[in-house]
């Protein structure tokens, strides 16, 4: 299953929760996808990381479902939008240093985007349990 192509010939590309309640489209053109081994991250997901991929405010729309969003956090800076039917994140909303990005768990999205993980990030704080075995450039905190 592919995305779909815009006028400006950048791919969209479908995501959502796992329930279906709510659903979203994001342009393929991320700026960055990386796994964050964060311990927010970590019990966000209930895994050793969470691959994410972040996007301009503007690539990102809920397309369905807005009304079933809840949020955690602060709604003024970094907050995280979950589905209030099956508890699915749909993304995180980062407003730090005078910016605002989206960041989307690539594990929502249907089609598969055209940017991988590059690296792996807050690795200072990873699960003790997990060892990282690939060859992925690995940072104590977020990268400069």
């Amino acid at each position: 299953m592919g995305g779909k192509t815009t006028n400006s010939g950048i791919g969209r590309l479908r995501g959502g929760c796992m329930c279906g309640a709510v659903s979203y489209e994001i342009a393929d053109r991320f700026l960055y996808a990386m796994n964050c081994h964060c311990s927010k991250c970590r019990r966000t997901t209930g895994s050793a990381f969470k691959p994410i991929a972040g996007v301009a405010v503007e690539d990102f729309v809920v397309t369905g479902g807005s009304e079933a969003l809840f949020r955690h956090g602060d709604a003024e800076g970094i907050h995280d939008m979950h589905c209030r039917v099956c508890g699915s994140l749909i993304y995180s909303w980062i407003a730090e240093n005078g910016s605002v990005k989206v960041h989307v768990p690539i594990g929502t999205l249907i089609d598969p985007p055209s940017m991988k993980p590059s690296m792996h990030i807050f690795v200072g704080s990873k699960a003790p349990w997990y060892e990282i075995l690939d060859d992925l450039p690995q940072f104590e905190e977020f990268p400069d």
